[in-house]
């Protein structure tokens, strides 16, 4: 069997690529960028970018599944930017997998997808997606892309599903936890809220493990057109979570509180400013990103295990030992 894997050099495409070598697969990936780790290991790396239907229907051909995981992250930038990498990118997956025959695709989503500004306490996959609530063009671009997957799902014999991983961490993790690292070092993190909201969250090994499963269960005939929550099994307490990571590695843990009102109004009005004045880069507080540290999001990943047969092959504790010895390593 051969697989393409859309942005595959990437912190989770790279570890799907991995197990799908395991398993003895052909594999290719395509990205923007250069991939030497996958080359090395006898990948067939494409050069190109998925907004180009031309180069994607190319990287398609000869495959027989699809792992769309590329997309354009982040919680600022350009509406068109994020509209062009996030929902035409998947329309020319969806557009490329019909012309060569492709008969799974398994697309990477998030929970952002349901974000309503409210908080989510064991809520499933019955919640709809995002209407409206214009707070980040990634939230309502990778809805819209999720729905259009979806709904291609039986279309011309190609069946696809949705894996929606809650902040995906571990070694390697270029966004999440360097963030945290760097603020909390610079004296800039601060609890936003009561500090007791509880959160899920996702070991990259947990996540890409969750991914070949869905493929499983596609080639099976089953969980076509259907999206899945996935975590780590059981929520953590974000900002205990956070702190404890922090003294694991020797950082100073984070005591200061802001409301979340007060983040919220600070969000709103650094928005403002970048959006004024042309400033680069991310705001340090945004209203999404406020409400997102603020409140509970966890969810329900029942249907995981039961449609997919998942299990998280990667605990808490041990991610932690694992992501902690790596960077007190690196610091070396």
């Amino acid at each position: 069997m051969k697989i393409l894997v859309t942005g595959g050099g990437g912190f989770l495409g790279s570890h799907i690529v991995r197990r799908l070598l395991d398993r003895g697969y052909a594999v290719k990936s395509i990205g923007r960028s250069a991939q030497p780790a996958n080359e090395a290991l006898g990948v067939e790396v494409i050069r190109g970018d998925i907004s180009d239907l031309e180069t994607i229907c190319s990287a398609v051909a000869g495959c027989d599944a699809v792992f769309h995981v590329a997309a354009k992250a982040g919680v600022w930038g350009d509406k068109e930017d994020y509209f062009k990498a996030n929902v035409i990118g998947t329309r020319n997956v969806l557009s490329a997998c019909k012309q060569e025959g492709v008969r799974s695709l398994v697309y990477t989503s998030t929970p952002s997808v349901v974000f309503s500004g409210e908080s989510f306490q064991g809520a499933d996959e019955s919640l709809p997606r995002t209407r409206g609530v214009e707070l980040s063009h990634y939230v309502t671009t990778k809805a819209q892309a999720e729905g259009e997957a979806l709904a291609a799902h039986d279309n011309e014999g190609l069946r696809v599903c949705a894996i929606r991983p809650h902040l995906i961490w571990g070694v390697g993790d270029p966004h999440i936890v360097p963030r945290i690292i760097d603020r909390a070092r610079k004296g800039r993190l601060r609890i936003v809220g009561q500090g007791n909201n509880r959160v899920d969250i996702t070991h990259v090994q947990n996540a890409a493990h969750a991914h070949v499963l869905a493929l499983d269960a596609l080639l099976a005939g089953s969980a076509g057109g259907k999206p899945y929550f996935l975590s780590d099994g059981a929520s953590v307490m974000l900002w205990d979570w956070i702190n404890d990571l922090l003294g694991r590695l020797g950082e100073p843990k984070v005591t200061k509180h802001i409301s979340a009102k007060a983040a919220y109004r600070v969000g709103s009005i650094l928005e403002w400013a970048w959006k004024t004045f042309g400033i680069s880069g991310e705001p340090p507080m945004t209203r999404f990103v406020a409400i997102e540290l603020s409140k509970d999001h966890w969810f329900d990943i029942s249907a995981s295990k039961q449609d997919l047969g998942y299990e998280p092959i990667v605990t808490n504790e041990q991610g932690l030992v694992e992501l902690v010895r790596d960077m007190k390593s690196a610091a070396l």
